[in-house]
């Protein structure tokens, strides 16, 4: 099967591009591959399809030819690259915060909070028991707060919509999951695109937070289930999906998707993952999958 090996950079050093690429396409030949032509893919991407090394030799070639330079990249199969479904985390991948952090910085608890959503998101902590802790010192919280935290907190990371737009453009399903709580997701399925959302339920009482979440709580697990569910009413194959995440609790579903992608991710995640984004925005994730810049929805 004819692999190709894509490089992605940091969208505002667009210029070192060409040059990286084509060291890197002259370091697989040197290991012992036949390297194609660079294709450039758009002003912060390129590919080249190679044969003769397995994925693995050929990124530990192109990494030590980039010699630590800010470029992500991966060596993926050619055939099926585009995916048909998308399931993605919310807090910290589509979105630049964690919102419970920013609900508990109202309560003037962001310290004690951020510390606990720090450990369970490397998997130091029990996803659920840490969730109840945090949102257990909420209690009492107004509930407009949380329309304040969305308005001057929560804000789309770079990409995120024109993945959304350009996936279900060309006939991807699209979800977005969440360990958080659906006052958010909803928000942000809505702005983002989204077909769906799931979140977990913050309970009130006469406007305050009671300290508790809606049995049950969605977990890793959840996250899981629903990019199985997702994936067997499309009747598709493991390998058409793409899951992201960056925590801990997205690892189940990064490691069942055919392409699962790590995203400003902790080390656990980082790991483990298909492929892994460092310095790209999340339309490094159409990149991977082959579409062109001029193919993004904007």
């Amino acid at each position: 099967m004819e692999q190709v090996l894509i490089l992605i950079g940091n969208p505002d050093r667009t210029g070192e591009i060409a040059p990286a690429a084509e060291l890197t396409r002259r370091a697989l030949a040197a290991a012992g591959g036949v390297a194609e032509d660079v294709l450039r893919l758009g002003p912060d991407a390129a590919e080249f399809a190679f044969a003769g090394l397995s994925p693995e030799a050929a990124q530990t070639a192109a990494r030590a030819a980039l010699a630590g330079r800010p470029f992500d990249l991966a060596a993926l199969a050619r055939a099926g690259r585009r995916k048909r479904l998308l399931v993605a985390d919310m807090d910290s991948t589509i979105i630049g915060c964690e919102c419970i952090d920013e609900l508990a910085d109202f309560a003037g608890l962001r310290a004690e909070v951020a510390g606990i959503t720090e450990r369970a998101m490397r998997g130091e902590l029990d996803f659920k028991a840490a969730l109840e802790a945090r949102v257990a010192m909420l209690r009492g919280l107004p509930e407009t707060v949380l329309e304040q935290t969305y308005r001057e907190r929560v804000r789309l990371n770079a990409g995120a919509r024109e993945l959304v737009q350009t996936m279900r453009r060309n006939g991807a399903m699209t979800a977005l999951v969440s360990g958080g709580f659906t006052y958010f997701t909803s928000r942000v399925r809505e702005a983002c695109g989204f077909a769906f959302d799931q979140g977990n339920e913050l309970l009130f009482d006469a406007g305050r937070l009671t300290g508790e979440v809606r049995r049950p709580i969605l977990d890793s697990g959840a996250k899981l289930a629903m990019l199985e569910r997702l994936r067997e009413e499309g009747a598709l194959d493991a390998s058409e999906t793409l899951a992201v995440g960056d925590g801990a609790n997205d690892l189940p579903m990064v490691r069942a998707a055919g392409l699962g992608v790590a995203y400003r991710a902790k080390p656990l995640v980082a790991a483990s993952a298909r492929a892994r984004i460092d310095h790209g925005d999340l339309t490094a994730l159409l990149y991977l999958q082959g579409y062109r810049r001029e193919e993004f929805v904007t």
